[in-house]
């Protein structure tokens, strides 16, 4: 493997046996290179660096790849070597070294978005461009962590491993645990025992009005709260629907439109039907056509904005027709 060395332009080789060498020997190693890779070696400019102090204008050299270790072990490699990547950049970038959690979460929601659109799309070289941004986002929030003595990445690692652990006593104890309703009935119990005090307490009160619905229903439903059949839920849809039409003042008809949505939302999940990803279809499809009626327009030398409703509505239902035969 070669090594940059960056206090020597020169490339330095160190032998590694790709075929035998461990995991364990490979973290040795690669620590071993973190204060040459991160910051050069020890001098009293550097030694006490922090990230509000730019190193010298000199370039940095970036940790070495994982490729040439063995395929098992190339995650872990690359993991780490991405870390010492972060640390150099909010050590050496104006732009990284300014950032904070509050300026960092905005962004960090842009991203969830951007790979939540890649996998709507089935674009798996999107999703996993999308992925790897959320990781340098991940370990940005625990270097930000660290920074302020609130926690490391070490620390959180290890944290979720217990929970992982705690939270499924049917892999690591003795309880049973034969259906995923049964795991996630569980897991709800082991949450409460764990100082929440309510089912409901876990679903984050920012999420979007829909998935949230979606999450609280299968919370209560997981408490056994929850209609026996779907036939009992569309009632309720029924019943909704014409509290809504009796509705008269302003306030009222949003009230029970609430609760006719909320209504639907439930007899969604109850034919295993994710709301929020149907309605972003019918988003999708509602684009796609009024975009043919767009561009019936413009194949006229017209604006859509200059059809009236008639011819509006005309090619709207020929891009239906084309629809139907696809």
């Amino acid at each position: 493997m070669r090594i940059a060395n960056p206090a020597n332009p020169k490339l330095i080789k160190t032998k590694v046996k790709t075929n035998s060498v461990s995991s364990e020997e490979i973290m040795s190693q690669i620590y071993t290179l973190d204060s040459l890779a991160v910051h050069g070696p020890p001098t009293k400019s550097n030694s006490n660096r922090s990230h509000s102090k730019p190193s010298s204008n000199m370039p940095l050299n970036p940790p070495p790849s994982s490729a040439p270790y063995p395929s098992e072990d190339a995650a872990l490699a690359a993991f780490h070597r991405m870390r010492l990547i972060m640390d150099q950049l909010r050590e050496n970038c104006p732009w990284d070294r300014k950032q904070d959690f509050d300026s960092l979460r905005t962004l960090t929601v842009e991203e969830v978005y951007e790979l939540i659109d890649a996998i709507e799309l089935k674009d798996w070289a999107q999703v996993a461009g999308e992925l790897g941004d959320l990781f340098l986002h991940l370990l940005f929030y625990a270097r930000l962590g660290k920074e302020g003595g609130l926690f490391d990445l070490a620390e959180l690692l290890d944290n979720m491993c217990e929970k992982l652990i705690r939270r499924h006593p049917h892999l690591y104890s003795d309880v049973q645990a034969e259906s995923s309703e049964q795991v996630k009935a569980n897991w709800e119990k082991i949450k409460l025992g764990e100082g929440r005090t309510s089912i409901l307490q876990g679903v984050p009160q920012s999420l979007p009005a829909t998935v949230k619905a979606m999450r609280i229903q299968e919370k209560a439903a997981g408490a056994g709260f929850d209609w026996k059949h779907s036939e009992e839920v569309m009632d309720k849809v029924h019943e909704e629907l014409q509290e809504l039409s009796q509705a008269k003042d302003p306030s009222h008809k949003a009230e029970e439109w609430g609760d006719l949505v909320f209504s639907m939302i439930n007899w969604a999940r109850f034919e295993g039907i994710n709301a929020e990803n149907a309605l972003e279809a019918a988003n999708r499809k509602f684009i796609q056509r009024f975009r043919a009626v767009e561009q019936e327009a413009v194949n006229s030398g017209r604006l859509v904005t200059d059809m009236n409703m008639d011819e509006m509505q005309a090619a709207w239902d020929r891009a239906k027709r084309v629809d139907s035969t696809r």
